[in-house]
């Protein structure tokens, strides 16, 4: 989607599809099993950990096999830009340009409105709790 980046979702006054407007609806698909490819030990060191991150990475959960194919013939032709002694502007203005298909920043992913949050901090159920209570009031408890 072009034009700038959307605000988070949080940061709106009321949820998008409130306003009106053209919401387009989702066609969805089925997500298949993956197996990140290991990256090549001969790519300049920026590559690497550029392919490092993008396996660490949240937007790695939507990632299929051919999105893994897609980042890693970038990071070769990273690699390869690079290490060449003589650069082309063009050739690094591709590379980055396909790298903002990946979703490989915020500003990206915010465009195809995703958004990466920290994880729910793990709470234990009211059970749970009441139950530990119980053996506290009992004794039980160490």
């Amino acid at each position: 989607m072009p034009g700038p980046v959307p605000a988070r979702e949080s940061d709106l006054a009321r949820p998008r599809e409130r306003k009106g407007g053209d919401v387009q609806a989702v066609t969805r698909g089925i997500a298949r099993a993956t197996k990140v490819p290991n990256g090549d030990r001969s790519w300049h060191p920026i590559a690497k950990r550029l392919w490092d991150s993008l396996k660490e990475s949240g937007q790695a959960d939507y990632y299929q096999a051919s999105d893994w194919a897609m980042a890693f013939s970038l990071c070769e032709d990273l690699s390869h830009y690079k290490q060449a002694g003589k650069r082309s502007g063009q050739m690094l203005q591709t590379i980055y340009s396909t790298f903002e298909r990946l979703l490989v920043t915020e500003g990206d992913r915010r465009r195809v409105r995703i958004e990466l949050h920290e994880p729910e901090p793990e709470e234990q159920s009211a059970a749970v709790l009441a139950i530990a209570d119980y053996k506290k009031d009992l004794g039980l408890a160490e």
